[in-house]
């Protein structure tokens, strides 16, 4: 199969262009629509559902990649969800953006023995496993449960590892564009303001 890259779409619930909060350094960040893990406690039900959100090519991810890194600099795209590796040829989006030499981090309820293996191939680290709401983890950021594992694939992120594990102030950022989404690190923020 030979697909052009305008040929090959993904279901987008929503980009935040630059945040410091979904991995390490300046990124993009992606969140893509549709998962059928049904995790109790899920912080993001309203990816879920595979109603069809923004569908967009490859084609205009990396043209937004791009716009991303000239304006703000950034490292390096996280892909989360909803459930980012059900979206047909995500390893190709990640392969593209490699490309570019930005860095990917992609969140899967998925153990990474369950991934399809270009998937795997096609990012530099990964983190895995289903939320498990009687497992929350407060010590690390950005991961849920600590049944979640870091899983590096590449040698980028390897020295990165600490910010998982170092306590922020800012945990989450508000956007308003087109609705409004707050993005971040709702367990963290749920233990600061208790």
């Amino acid at each position: 199969m030979n697909l052009k890259l305008n040929e090959i779409k993904f279901n987008i619930a929503q980009i935040n262009l630059c945040t410091e909060l979904e991995g390490p350094f300046k990124r993009m960040a992606i969140w893509f629509q549709g998962c059928n893990l049904n995790c109790k406690g899920c912080c993001n039900p309203e990816l879920q559902d595979f109603e069809k959100k923004h569908i967009l090519s490859i084609d205009q991810i990396i043209k937004i990649a791009k716009d991303s890194m000239d304006k703000y600099g950034i490292e390096g795209v996280t892909f989360l969800g909803g459930e980012p590796t059900l979206q047909k040829n995500i390893n190709i989006l990640a392969t593209e953006l490699r490309k570019l030499d930005l860095g990917i981090i992609l969140f899967t309820g998925f153990r990474v023995s369950q991934i399809n293996k270009d998937i795997v191939a096609s990012v530099d680290l990964i983190v895995d496993g289903r939320f498990e709401i009687d497992k929350i983890d407060t010590k690390r950021n950005l991961i849920g449960s600590t049944n979640q594992k870091l899983n590096v694939i590449t040698k980028r992120y390897q020295k990165s590892l600490k910010w998982f594990n170092e306590r922020r102030d800012k945990v989450v950022d508000v956007n308003i564009k087109d609705g409004f989404y707050i993005t971040g690190d709702p367990v963290l923020y749920n233990n600061q303001n208790e």
